[in-house]
């Protein structure tokens, strides 16, 4: 039987009040009364048909159509993603009247495309497109296959980076770099190398201060068993010595160690996972080994810091007369904590056209082991290699020997991928003007249009793909580090990612509240008060504005008038006025580990800053951060967030 889907289900009530939104705000002359009815309609058909993947696959293919036509790349078709087109046009019915005031009948962009229009159409398209909904095994199994395959892709390349290594080893060691471009892709490879060279030229592999991460590893210890060794592969303690890395003190050595004696040196493998992601799939993490995860900690987080504060050689300026300024740092075009700078690229490059934005397809699993060690210096791989995983388990039990060099899951994913794109851009670079606005996030890249498909020919040589569907080179549309720009104007979308709950859950309260202020903030009121009627019929009253108790739980920018009045009551104690309110909380478990873990767990958590972790979100969350020592022994379990009324 076809899926259905009526008028009941909130998916459907939130998109019908989407429409009455644009209807209001076009001010029911470009989409009026009738066209919202008719758009009500086919909506309802086709959801009745195809269930949620109308609204998951289908709305979202339309959204990349108009996304590519705005990028100059493809002419919107909508006969081709099965959408009725308007006569003698190729744009679609649904929509129509939007879709006309930016497109022409041939489906490109028109000279002074509406603005609005182009946010209204990727809001409607892309709301559902990172709805978590469940997945088929075919589709588990087809990410599975895609990331074996990859492994059998960098077989190939792996042998044309190592004989590119033999070529670059052999040059004299005093040539210069030609100064004409294009470089050749040795020289192209000697200058990445150097700019490396320079870049941990006084970085120390050894100055790192392990921790463990949020995440499950490979070995399925718990968190406080985490810090209780039982094994540590020898290709780690070769270069991070035990009782210096693994231990908090030389005390404890001394007194564990009998202990110490029984635990192993295997070397293990990671364990590959399958993680909730969008409508499309789920994505794919391997987990680390404890030890494996223990050091990567340490030594991801001191590279970032490091990068993050590289600001390059420093030069003397012209006869003495010009201060002093630095060249080829990273300060300014590498980032792993802040995505403000790429996305304010993305904005600048869609008003004046002069900067392209570039996504890498699969990055993270196609930066092979062999390029690493092409480009990187030897000291510093050498630690790199040591506290990397060389295979992984697969879902079916099979071990797959990995030539990728860190497939996501591992803290150095991250930043050794985020160097790589930064390295070969750079040397590939024709002038300082176009070193300097190369700006790295990870896979989002943003370089000077004019030098974009030299750009992606210098990445795709070392083995590297570019996801042409999602870079923008042409056209005025740009995307990087999730923010979508048309003309210097911000057309994201807001996209729901929590499956509604049809009884009470934390997760989706906090979501779809969260959802709710994100459209009310795009003057989406129609889908927010859908929104929030439903929340407040399923969880009672919603503290507002009036409360003041934003930041500190979920709240609403505005009262609803439909809900009861919350509880309030004076607090003589704090001599202040407090709600009941519903509140979000996590359950302490107490776990106590002998005295040198805790003491372990102290050093390594409570005496650190919390940098963000790059070995993806966290299938486990994190420990709570009590200031207290003697609050390393508590715990929260995974997953296990409550709701409840409280006085606040």
């Amino acid at each position: 039987m076809a899926p259905t889907k009526s008028l009941d289900d909130i998916e459907i009530k939130v998109i019908a009040a989407l429409l009455h939104d644009i209807h209001n705000r076009m001010h029911g002359v470009v989409f009026d009364s009738i066209a919202l009815k008719n758009t009500l309609r086919k909506v309802l058909m086709r959801t009745s048909s195809e269930g949620m993947g109308f609204l998951t696959k289908t709305l979202p293919s339309l959204g990349k159509a108009f996304d590519k036509a705005l990028s100059l790349t493809t002419p919107l078709n909508a006969a081709e993603l099965r959408f009725a087109t308007m006569p003698n046009s190729k744009l679609p019915r649904f929509l129509g009247e939007l879709f006309s005031r930016v497109l022409n009948q041939e489906g490109t962009p028109l000279q002074e495309p509406c603005t609005d229009s182009i946010g209204w159409i990727r809001q409607l398209c892309y709301l559902f497109y990172k709805y978590e909904l469940p997945y088929s095994e075919q589709l588990e199994q087809e990410v599975v296959d895609r990331f074996v395959k990859t492994e059998d892709d960098l077989l190939t390349i792996s042998h044309e980076l190592e004989e590119l290594k033999l070529q670059v080893d052999a040059l004299p060691p005093t040539q210069r770099r030609r100064r004409i471009t294009p470089l050749s892709l040795v020289e192209q490879t000697r200058a990445a190398r150097r700019l490396l060279s320079n870049l941990f030229a006084d970085f120390d592999c050894q100055d790192i201060l392990p921790r463990h991460g949020p995440g499950a590893v490979a070995t399925k210890q718990r968190l406080w068993e985490k810090y209780q060794w039982s094994n540590v592969a020898d290709s780690i303690t070769r270069m991070y010595p035990f009782d210096a890395y693994f231990c908090a003190s030389t005390g404890a050595v001394c007194d564990n160690f009998r202990g110490f004696r029984s635990i192993g040196d295997r070397t293990l493998p990671a364990r590959v996972i399958l993680v909730p992601k969008d409508s499309r799939g789920p994505r794919l993490i391997s987990c680390e080994p404890v030890d494996y995860q223990w050091v990567q900690q340490g030594l991801g987080r001191a590279i970032v810091k490091h990068v993050e504060r590289y600001h390059g050689i420093r030069l003397k300026g012209k006869k003495g007369k010009e201060p002093p300024y630095f060249k080829e740092g990273t300060a300014w075009n590498v980032f792993f904590t802040d995505q403000e700078p790429n996305q304010k690229g993305a904005l600048l490059g869609s008003l004046t056209g002069d900067y392209a934005t570039l996504d890498l397809k699969d990055a993270s699993d196609r930066v092979s082991t062999s390029l690493v060690r092409l480009l990187f210096p030897p000291h510093i791989y050498e630690y790199l290699e040591a506290c990397r995983s060389c295979s992984t388990m697969l879902p079916s039990g099979k071990e797959l020997t990995l030539r990728k060099f860190a497939p996501m899951g591992s803290c150095l994913c991250f930043p050794v991928m985020a160097l790589t794109i930064w390295a070969i851009l750079t040397a590939g670079a024709p002038d300082q003007d176009a070193r300097d606005s190369i700006l790295v996030y990870g896979d989002d890249v943003i370089v000077k249009r004019a030098h974009a498909l030299d750009a992606i020919e210098q990445l795709e040589s070392y083995g590297l793909l570019i996801n042409r569907d999602k870079s923008c080179i042409r056209g005025f549309f740009r995307e990087s580090c999730g923010v979508d720009a048309f003309k210097g104007i911000n057309v994201t979308p807001v996209r729901i990612r929590t499956v509604w709950s049809s009884s009470p859950s934390p997760e989706s309260y906090a979501s779809w509240v969260s959802y709710a202020n994100s459209l009310y903030d795009r003057k989406c009121f129609s889908a927010y008060d859908v929104i929030v009627d439903e929340l407040v019929r399923m969880y009672g009253p919603i503290p507002g504005p009036e409360t003041g108790l934003q930041g500190q739980l979920p709240t609403l920018p505005e009262t609803p008038v439909t809900q009861r009045p919350l509880r309030t009551r004076g607090n003589k104690r704090y001599q202040k006025r407090q709600y009941y309110v519903l509140t979000l909380k996590s359950p302490k478990l107490r776990h106590t580990m002998d005295g040198w873990s805790m003491l372990l767990r102290y050093f390594t958590e409570k005496c650190t800053d919390h940098s963000p972790d790059w070995s993806e979100k966290s299938r486990e969350p994190s420990p709570l951060d009590l200031g207290a020592p003697e609050s390393v022994s508590e715990y929260t379990r995974p997953r296990s967030s409550i709701l409840e009324r409280s006085w606040r």
